[in-house]
C-alpha cells in the first residue's frame, strides 16, 4: 500500500530539463540585464500608482468613512451601483459620454491617418518635416492653455474668431459660443483635433516608413495611379496599426478626458457637458460621496476593459491581428 501511494520517482530527464530552463532564464537575465534595468522604473511606477491603488475600489461596496478606514467601514454590497443605474443622472451621463465618443471616432480617430497619408505624399523633405513639426507641437500644450486660447478666440466680447464671424455675416449680436449648449461639442472636437492629431500622426508615419517600396514599383508597373497605390498598397500595409490603435481607443470610449471637459464646462452648458469623469469629481470631491463616486469610476473602468476585450475578439473574427 505504501508503495502504491508513493509519488512516482522523478526521472533524470525531467530534472535535467528543469535545470536547463533555469540556466536559460539566468542567461536571458544576464544578457539583457540593462534592458531589464531600464524597464524597472516603469514596472515600479505601474505597481505603485496603477495596481496598488486598485485596493481602494473596495470602498465602492462600502459606506466608506475616512475615520473608520477600509476595515471599519460597513459593507453595503451593490447599493451604490443600484443607486447609479436607477438614478436620474445615469441616462444623461451615458448619452453625453457616448455622444462625445462617437464624435471622437468619426472625426478625431481618422484625422491622424489622413494627415499621415498626406504627409507621406510630400516629396519635399523640408516642407514635410516643417508641417509635421507644426501639427504635433500642440500636443505639448496643457489643456489649460488650450482652454485659454479657445476663450480668447471665441469669447463674446473680445473673441478674435467670434468678432471675425460677426463681421463676415454682418450680425451685430454677440453669441457666447463658450456658454451655448449647441456649441460645446463642436468646440471640444475642434480642440481634440488641434491638440492630438499631430501626435497620432507620428505612429502612422512610422508604420508607413516600413512599407516595402517594391510594392509601389509593382503597382506602378501594373498601371496603378497615386490613388490606387494608396488604396491597394498603403492602406493594407498600415491596416494592422490602425486595428491596434482602434482596439486601444475602444477602451477609452467612456473616458472623455476630465481636464478638458472640466475646463470647458460652465453653468449654462452643464446639461450637455456632464460626463462620467466630471461626475466622479463633482460627486466625490465637492459632495463628499466617496463610495458612490468610486462605484461610478469602477463601472467606467470595467466597461473599458470589456470594450477592449470585445474589440480585440471582433478584430480576430474579422481576420485581423488583435492586440493580444
Amino acid at each position: 500500500m505504501a508503495t502504491d501511494l508513493a509519488p512516482p520517482p522523478t526521472s533524470a530527464a525531467s530534472i535535467s530539463g528543469r535545470r536547463r530552463r533555469r540556466a536559460g532564464l539566468r542567461d536571458v537575465f544576464t544578457r539583457y540585464r540593462w534592458l531589464y534595468l531600464m524597464l524597472l522604473p516603469g514596472v515600479v511606477y505601474f505597481a505603485l500608482f496603477k495596481y496598488l491603488p486598485m485596493y481602494g475600489v473596495t470602498i465602492a461596496f462600502q459606506d466608506f468613512l475616512p475615520f473608520l478606514g477600509y476595515s471599519g467601514s460597513p459593507w453595503v454590497g451593490f447599493k451604490h451601483f443600484e443607486e447609479l443605474f436607477s438614478g436620474p443622472d445615469f441616462g444623461r451621463l451615458l448619452f453625453n459620454t457616448l455622444f462625445l465618443a462617437l464624435l471622437h471616432i468619426v472625426f478625431v480617430f481618422p484625422a491622424p491617418i489622413v494627415v499621415a497619408l498626406l504627409l507621406n505624399e510630400l516629396r519635399v523633405t523640408v516642407l514635410k518635416r516643417t508641417v509635421q513639426s507644426l501639427v504635433y507641437i500642440p500636443h505639448f500644450l496643457s489643456w489649460t492653455i488650450v482652454a485659454s486660447l479657445t476663450y480668447i478666440l471665441f469669447a463674446a466680447d473680445f473673441g478674435v474668431l467670434s468678432g471675425w464671424i460677426r463681421d463676415v455675416l454682418g450680425d451685430t449680436s454677440k453669441i457666447d459660443y463658450m456658454a451655448q449648449e449647441e456649441w460645446f461639442r463642436p468646440i471640444v472636437v475642434l480642440q481634440q483635433l488641434w491638440k492630438q492629431t499631430g501626435w497620432g500622426t507620428i505612429i502612422y508615419l512610422a508604420a508607413l516608413a516600413g512599407v516595402d517600396p517594391q510594392l509601389y514599383e509593382a503597382a506602378r508597373m501594373d498601371g496603378a495611379g497615386r490613388f490606387k497605390q494608396l488604396w491597394h498598397v498603403t492602406l493594407p500595409a498600415i491596416r494592422p496599426t490602425i486595428v491596434v490603435m482602434a482596439i486601444l481607443a475602444s477602451g477609452n470610449l467612456l473616458d472623455s478626458g476630465f481636464e478638458q471637459i472640466w475646463l470647458m464646462t460652465t453653468s449654462l452648458n452643464r446639461s450637455v457637458a456632464d460626463v462620467f469623469d466630471t461626475y466622479v469629481y463633482y460627486s466625490g470631491i465637492t459632495q463628499g460621496a466617496i463610495s458612490y463616486s468610486t462605484a461610478v469610476g469602477l463601472f467606467k473602468g470595467v466597461a473599458g476593459v470589456i470594450l477592449i476585450f470585445g474589440s480585440n475578439w471582433l478584430a480576430k473574427r474579422l481576420g485581423q491581428r488583435g492586440l493580444f
